[in-house]
C-alpha cells in the first residue's frame, strides 16, 4: 500500500526550511566548483546604485553572510535612455563576455535584476530592492540571501548559461523527494506556476502543449507552443492557454500567487525566473554588440520570451498596451529580437505545487510580514526578528514587524506595522499598518496610522546631512501631471496636494519640482526638510505630516527641501550601512550578556 501523502502546504514549508537550513550551512563557507553558483550578477540602474550595492556586497561578505568563493558582481545599466530589464540583461552578458572572455562558456550564472528605484516601496530605493530586510535569519536575511537559498539546487543541475530572475519576488515549490528540477535543455527554460485567470492578466502566460497523463504531479517537464505576456481573459481562452480544473484534486494543488484561485475554476500557468543556455545567450550578446546603443525599453520576459516557442508571431511586436514609455524605436526592435530567437525552444517546468509572492509595494510588504499566515509558515517568518523588544500581542490575526531594531519597552507598535533598522524610544507610539525605516525617535511622537516614514543620510557640499521620507502608505509616488494647474490631482495622505502646500506654505511653482518638468509628481516634489541630525529630520517630518493629518499649519519656508528623487542623488550609502552596523553591533552585545 503506497505511503499516505503530507498535505501540499506541509511538503510545501518543509521544502522550504531545507532549503532554508541548506544555505545557513554554506553562510561563510568556501564553495566548491558546482556545489554553488559560479558567478552571481546584480543589475544596477546607475553609478550611485551600483556603489550602493558593491559597498553591500562588500559587507556581506566581510561579514561572511553569503556563501565564499564565488564571483559577486554588480552589472550597471549603460548612460542614456532607460533600457528595460532585457536591456539590462544584454548589457550584463557584454560584461560577462569582457571580464571572462571565452571562459563563462562553463559557467553557471545567476542574473537578478535589481535596477529599478522601487517608487512603490521606498524604504527599498536607496539600498536597492535586493537588500530588502526579512523578518528572518540570523543575522537577518535580505532578499539576496532568500533568492541564494530558494534556488539552492539549482546549479547543481544546471548546465552552463544564465537563470534571470527579479529582485521582488519569492519562488517557493516542493517536488517528489528524489527529484530535482534541470535545466539541462537548449533554448530557453522556464518555471509555471498555476494561477487564477485574473493573476494572468499581470503575469506572463504558458500556452503549453497537449499533455497525456491523466493526473498532475508535482513536477512536470512539458514544452511550450507559445507565451502570451500579460493576457486579457479572453486571449488566454483564444490561445487555449487555460487549463480545466479536472485532473487537479486538493492534493494536487497548492495555492500560492493564488489565493482567489478555487479548486473547481480554470487556471493558467503563469511565469516567474527563467533560464537560457549558453548557445541562447552568446546569440543575444552578439546581436547586442551589433546594434550598439539601445535606446528603448526593452522587457526580458514579454520581448524574449513572446518570441519563443513554434506558436510565436511577429503580431506581438506591435501591441504597446502594456509598455510604460513607447519609444519609437521599439517596435522595430521587438521585431528584430523577434526574427533572432523565432525557432527556438521554450522548454517549461510546471510547479503544481508552487507559490509566487510579490514583495515590491508598501500593501505587499505590510500584508506578507505582519497578516499572511501562509508566508509566515513557510519561510518561518518572525514578529521580532534581531531586535530589542518585548513579545508581540497578536491582533485579528495581525501582528507588528520589528527588524533589526531597537525599541523601549514602553514604545508601542501598533498590529500590521513593520518597524526595520531604527530607533524608538518610550514616549513613541506607531499607528497601524505603518512603515518606519531607518528612523531615530527619542522625543515623544505620535506616527499617525498608515504612515510611510524613511530616513536617509545624505552627503551635501562635504557635510554630512539627513532628510526624512514621509507619507501616506497607499500614496501613488509614481502618479505624475504634466502641468503645474493639474497638480491638484496628485493627493499626499489622501489629501489634495495643493491643500498641503498651503499647510506647508509652500508656493506653487516649477521650482517646487525637480527633474523633468512635465512629469510632476510626488517623487519629484521638493517638500522634505533637511537636517542635520538623523532625529531632528525625522520629528520635521513628522510634523509636515501630523499638519496635513490635522489641518494646521506647519511652514517649510526656512528649511532646505529635496525630493525623494534628489535624496537618492545626495545619498551616503556609507552612513547608512554604518548606523546599521551600530544597531547590529548594540543588539548583539545585549544578546551575549542576557
Amino acid at each position: 500500500m503506497a505511503a499516505a501523502r503530507d498535505p501540499p502546504e506541509v511538503s510545501l514549508r518543509e521544502a522550504t526550511q531545507r532549503k532554508l537550513r541548506r544555505f545557513s550551512e554554506l553562510r561563510g563557507k568556501l564553495v566548491a566548483r558546482g556545489e554553488f553558483w559560479d558567478i552571481v550578477a546584480i543589475t544596477a540602474a546607475d553609478e550611485k546604485q551600483e556603489l550602493a550595492y558593491n559597498q553591500q556586497l562588500s559587507e556581506k561578505l566581510k561579514r561572511k553572510e553569503l556563501p565564499l568563493g564565488v564571483q559577486y558582481h554588480v552589472f550597471v545599466d549603460p548612460a542614456g535612455a532607460k533600457i528595460g530589464n532585457g536591456g539590462s540583461t544584454l548589457c550584463a552578458l557584454q560584461c560577462l563576455e569582457k571580464l571572462y572572455g571565452d571562459k563563462w562558456n562553463s559557467f553557471t550564472i545567476l542574473l537578478i535584476h535589481s535596477g529599478g528605484y522601487s517608487q512603490r516601496l521606498p524604504n527599498a530605493s536607496a539600498l536597492g530592492k535586493i537588500f530588502t530586510a526579512l523578518p528572518l535569519g540570523n543575522p537577518i536575511y535580505q532578499m539576496l540571501e532568500l533568492k541564494l537559498a530558494m534556488y539552492i539546487d539549482f546549479p547543481l543541475n544546471m548546465n552552463p548559461g544564465i537563470l534571470v530572475t527579479c529582485a521582488d519576488d519569492i519562488e517557493l515549490y516542493s517536488i517528489g523527494e528524489f527529484e530535482f528540477i534541470r535545466f539541462d535543455k537548449p533554448g530557453f527554460t522556464a518555471l509555471a506556476h498555476p494561477s487564477s485567470l485574473t493573476i494572468g492578466t499581470t503575469h506572463g502566460v504558458f500556452v503549453l502543449d497537449p499533455f497525456d497523463d491523466l493526473k498532475h504531479r508535482d513536477l512536470e517537464y512539458r514544452s511550450c507552443h507559445r507565451f502570451l505576456h500579460k493576457p486579457s481573459i479572453e486571449k488566454m481562452y483564444q490561445f487555449n492557454a487555460v487549463c480545466r480544473p479536472g485532473n487537479f484534486c486538493q492534493q494536487d494543488f497548492a495555492g500560492g500567487d493564488i489565493a482567489d484561485l478555487k479548486l473547481d475554476s480554470d487556471y493558467v500557468y503563469t511565469d516567474s525566473l527563467f533560464y537560457m543556455d549558453h548557445k541562447s545567450a552568446k546569440m543575444l550578446l552578439a546581436f547586442y554588440e551589433k546594434i550598439g546603443t539601445l535606446s528603448c525599453e526593452i522587457d526580458a520576459y514579454g520581448d524574449f520570451l513572446q518570441a519563443l516557442g513554434p506558436g510565436a508571431t511577429v503580431e506581438y511586436t506591435r501591441n504597446t498596451s502594456n509598455v510604460i514609455k513607447e519609444e519609437s524605436e521599439l517596435v522595430e526592435m521587438r521585431q528584430r529580437i523577434f526574427h533572432l530567437l523565432k525557432g527556438t525552444s521554450l522548454n517549461v517546468v510546471v510547479l503544481n505545487n508552487s507559490k509566487f509572492y510579490h514583495i515590491g509595494t508598501t500593501e505587499e510588504y505590510l500584508f506578507y510580514f505582519t497578516s499572511d499566515n501562509s508566508l509566515k509558515s513557510e519561510l518561518g517568518l518572525q514578529s521580532i526578528t534581531f531586535s530589542i523588544f518585548p513579545d508581540i500581542p497578536e491582533c485579528s490575526g495581525k501582528t507588528s514587524c520589528i527588524i533589526q531594531s531597537i525599541l523601549d519597552s514602553r514604545c508601542s507598535v501598533a498590529p500590521g506595522s513593520v518597524v526595520e533598522y531604527s530607533r524608538l524610544g518610550p514616549d513613541v507610539s506607531v499607528g497601524e499598518n505603518c512603515i518606519i525605516s531607518g528612523s531615530y525617535i527619542l522625543t515623544k511622537a505620535a506616527l499617525p496610522a498608515h504612515s510611510f516614514v524613511c530616513s536617509l543620510s545624505l552627503k551635501m557640499n562635504r557635510c554630512l546631512k539627513y532628510a526624512t521620507m514621509a507619507f501616506g502608505v497607499q500614496d501613488n509616488l509614481k502618479k505624475s501631471v504634466k502641468t503645474l494647474s493639474d497638480i491638484k490631482l496628485l493627493q499626499f495622505f489622501g489629501v489634495c496636494f495643493l491643500s498641503c502646500l498651503d499647510v506647508w506654505n509652500l508656493k506653487v511653482t516649477e521650482e517646487l519640482f525637480s527633474g523633468n518638468k512635465t512629469c510632476l509628481s510626488l517623487w519629484t516634489a521638493r517638500i522634505f526638510p533637511v537636517c542635520s541630525s538623523l532625529s531632528d529630520s525625522v520629528i520635521t517630518s513628522l510634523k509636515m505630516l501630523n499638519a496635513v493629518k490635522n489641518k494646521s499649519a506647519f511652514s517649510l519656508n526656512s528649511y532646505k527641501l529635496l525630493s525623494i528623487e534628489e535624496m537618492l542623488i545626495y545619498k551616503d550609502v556609507e552612513d547608512m550601512i554604518t548606523y546599521r552596523e551600530q544597531i547590529f553591533l548594540e543588539i548583539s552585545l545585549k544578546s551575549s550578556l542576557m
